[in-house]
């Protein structure tokens, strides 16, 4: 599985549309909010904005809130069902197959079989209406519909939208947590009004502890998990 561009180059993450919002917003939690979550009104911003990035990292992927997702799958050959790593789904936007090679019995069976494979149709790609997919945005995933031919595809590149779009309070108490427990966590500086990275790296266990990851649980990508 891949995640690529839009100019198919392969990256960590497909860039994210949406990932201004949580730059503005200064992390997953603003200023108003401070007390409300359990924060003195004094806490320094740059203390979310590190704490909502771990969060991130912790769920691999550049944000949580609404983006727009390029990804390369491979397509289940018996089922023709596909999940995507990144949910909650709100929608499909573009699909590209790569039809089934026609070695063995991967492409299909019978004429139609025969005649794609006499027009060069297995191995080539072709670009899909995404309004002829089954999809399912509870699971984060959707199916392939019967073709003419029945042929099978092997592959997938799929351009879609998922994310928040607004962010829950799940979100804003991990948040939050994640800043009282570098104030509680010994030889971590809370002084300063940054959190050094490195010392965050080196305490993330503690600091996303057994409550804050099962709050983010329901934003972890499935296949970077």
């Amino acid at each position: 599985m891949e995640l690529v561009s839009a100019a198919k180059g392969v990256m960590p993450f497909a860039a994210p549309q949406g990932a201004g919002v949580r730059e503005e917003m200064m992390g997953y939690l603003l200023p108003a909010e401070y007390v409300a979550f359990g924060l003195t009104a004094e806490t320094p911003t740059a203390w979310i904005t590190t704490a909502s990035a771990m969060m991130e990292a912790y769920c691999k992927r550049p944000t949580l809130l609404s983006a727009s997702y390029t990804e390369r799958v491979r397509v289940a050959r018996h089922t023709q069902r596909v999940r995507l790593s990144y949910g909650p789904l709100t929608s499909v936007d573009g699909v590209r197959v790569r039809y089934a090679q026609s070695s063995g019995c991967e492409l299909g069976d019978g004429f139609g079989a025969e005649v794609a494979a006499a027009f060069g149709v297995p191995g080539s790609w072709a670009t899909l209406d995404p309004a002829t997919l089954d999809v399912d945005l509870s699971l984060g995933e959707f199916r392939f519909g019967w073709n003419l031919m029945g042929l099978r595809y092997a592959e997938a590149e799929v351009t879609y939208t998922a994310g928040l779009a607004t962010v829950p309070d799940a979100v804003k108490v991990a948040c939050a947590q994640v800043v009282k427990n570098a104030q509680t966590t010994p030889g971590l500086n809370v002084r300063s009004s940054k959190m050094d990275t490195l010392q965050t790296e080196y305490f993330s266990d503690s600091l996303l502890d057994s409550q804050v990851r099962a709050l983010l649980r329901p934003y972890v990508a499935e296949r970077l998990a």
